[in-house]
């Protein structure tokens, strides 16, 4: 047996939050270990000693050798304090990698909590293929709580260290389980917080997405180099593929519990670059995606994915009867209305939204209570929308590289089809009510991005809409993105102002600085080719300032493609040679622009 290593605790706290941080290692080892792609939650049983010998017999065989195991398991203990029924709590979980390099070989162990030493005891082992059962005996560990008087300690230790095996994924390294994995433990039970969301995956098989997850991410991961828009293509092409995975495998669940073999139609309202529609016709499913504004990346996805430029509005004109799923993918000012839309669309209609930004039915959202977070409130408005809409509400966590990764998944329906007239009723009394709070809180509703309120024309004139059938004030995004900072002004009035201004401050006197209310004086430039960068502390003892330098030297091959601005502007011109500038010191150091104009 190994000498274990130690965390002390700093803070005292209850055996209970020492379960709960191993409970996280237990559930959900991939928070950690970033190689795994989860496990299958343990179900456990309280048993004596005798059935756990039994227990441990079955799983792992009848000739393994049960000494070395029980003095691990029984260390510091007398035993007789173990003959109680329910004193140890067992379970089996499956480990599942990222990436499985071992064919049909599959990764478990055996979870063992002691009741009585606060210590929980992982013993692995593998299943080949055919059922043939390997215990790992070498990578046999357990993490304890030692509870003493004077101090509390967290520790680790192995039964054979010097036998430790390591592949990098299932099995990592022993000096890992110290290094990286303790303090872990020992944070999470000193915070022992429950957090407002479910886990992540909870609605899925965990094996199922992570098999899939990696063929898909194989498939399309050729996109992020091709990415024509501004965004992040990494994170869009990713966190679009995850998202289709928990989809696909949701959907192949659905079909294997309704026993057919059809794949669900789909409509994605607020598709945006179209990736998520792309994956799903792809993979068999037909539907399409529209959007208020086309992309770039649209025309590179090809005839088989179908997308529309088209502005939804909540009435009557889009619904959706003969479709099976409803999506919103970060659906914006639509997020409310998709529960509604799928409700009214058909009895058979399900949805599934992931939300962002928080709207109501016809505006901003308006937080209402200060004891849950704004994104926990609004989940938990969603969530209620889609209850008065009848549906059985589901929450689930994604796995994506995201802060808001909540989605709400409505299936089925609380309600027979002959009560639908009764349910309608409701649904409308809810959205007039929602309705009538803008109203009475006197909050502008849904004013639209360039600060216009309701629909209108070209000419500014307001037109009637669709929209008047389910609520007012309902608007849509604008069809053009409006620029909200200074990077659309033309280059020609950027320089002049910047120029107005330098002058100004480059004309003032000594005089007029002690005359400003300005308790410091302006630094005219940059001295000896350095930066002079004054602080408190430089203040407060007398000392001269400290020098730095914050150049990097452009890299080589660079073009200058404009003129630098101390080089023509300043009185003393550029503190650097112009090798070692980024800008052009002069028309011959110039090159042309490969950027389009701009114009206002």
């Amino acid at each position: 047996m190994s000498k274990p290593s130690e965390i002390n605790m700093t803070d005292k706290r209850s055996a209970e939050s020492m379960w709960s941080a191993a409970d996280v290692w237990i559930k959900k080892p991939h928070v950690v270990n970033k190689r795994l792609c989860g496990v299958t939650e343990p179900e456990y049983r309280d048993m004596d000693t005798a059935e756990l010998n039994q227990v441990l017999s079955s799983l792992l065989g009848t000739n393994i050798e049960m000494t070395d195991i029980s003095v691990f398991l029984h260390a510091d203990v007398v035993v007789e304090e173990h003959e109680t029924a329910g004193r140890w709590c067992v379970g089996v979980r499956t480990i599942i990698p990222k990436v499985n390099k071992t064919g049909d070989c599959r990764y478990k162990e055996v979870v063992i909590k002691d009741m009585v030493r606060n210590a929980v005891t992982f013993i692995p082992f593998e299943v080949n293929g055919v059922g043939q059962v390997t215990l790992k005996s070498s990578n046999i560990y357990q993490i304890q709580l030692q509870l003493k008087p004077d101090e509390w300690k967290l520790s680790i230790h192995a039964l054979r260290p010097e036998q430790w095996y390591n592949d990098g994924v299932a099995y990592p390294k022993l000096s890992w389980l110290h290094s990286e994995l303790l303090p872990k433990l020992s944070r999470w039970a000193l915070e022992s917080k429950a957090s407002e969301f479910k886990s992540t995956l909870s609605l899925i098989p965990v094996e199922k997405y992570g098999i899939l997850y990696q063929q898909l991410k194989e498939k399309y991961k050729a996109l992020v180099k091709v990415w024509p828009e501004v965004t992040d293509p990494e994170k869009f092409v990713f966190e679009d593929v995850a998202i289709a995975t928990y989809l696909l495998v949701l959907w192949g669940e659905e079909r294997a519990e309704n026993g057919t073999t059809t794949k669900q139609s789909f409509v994605d309202l607020g598709c945006g670059n179209g990736l998520l529609v792309h994956i799903l016709n792809n993979e068999g499913h037909p539907g399409k995606g529209t959007d208020i504004r086309k992309r770039k990346i649209w025309d590179m996805y090809g005839p088989g994915t179908h997308l529309e430029e088209n502005a939804i509005i909540p009435s009557n004109g889009f619904l959706f009867p003969t479709t099976d799923w409803l999506i919103g993918n970060h659906s914006d000012e639509l997020t409310p209305w998709i529960p509604v839309i799928a409700a009214r669309s058909s009895y058979s209609c399900r949805y599934f939204v992931l939300p962002c930004c928080l709207f109501d039915f016809c505006g901003k959202y308006q937080r209402r209570q200060c004891k849950k977070s704004q994104y926990k409130e609004y989940i938990d408005f969603i969530t209620d929308v889609s209850t008065v809409c009848g549906f059985h509400t589901e929450e689930d966590c994604l796995r994506i590289p995201s802060t808001k990764r909540v989605c709400i998944i409505g299936k089925g329906r609380r309600y027979s089809e002959a009560e639908e007239p009764m349910v309608e009723e409701r649904r409308s009394d809810y959205i007039r009510g929602r309705e009538a709070l803008f109203t009475s809180s006197g909050v502008s509703m849904n004013v639209n991005q360039c600060g216009n309120r309701g629909p209108h024309n070209d000419n500014g004139q307001n037109i009637s809409t669709p929209a008047n059938d389910w609520v007012n004030g309902f608007q849509p995004r604008e069809k053009t993105e409006a620029v909200r900072n200074c990077s659309a002004l033309p280059r020609d009035f950027v320089d002049a102002v910047v120029l107005r201004v330098a002058k100004a401050l480059l004309s003032l006197t000594a005089r007029d600085i002690e005359s400003s209310d300005c308790v410091d004086a302006w630094n005219t430039g940059v001295q000896g080719g350095r930066v002079f960068i004054r602080d408190w502390r430089t203040r407060a003892s007398g000392q001269s300032p400290r020098v730095t330098s914050k150049h990097k030297p452009p890299p080589s091959g660079a073009l200058k493609t404009r003129l630098c601005w101390f080089h023509t502007r300043h009185p003393h011109g550029c503190p650097l040679p112009s090798e070692d500038c980024a800008f052009a010191h002069g028309a011959t150091d110039l090159r042309p622009s490969t950027k389009p104009t701009k114009i206002i």
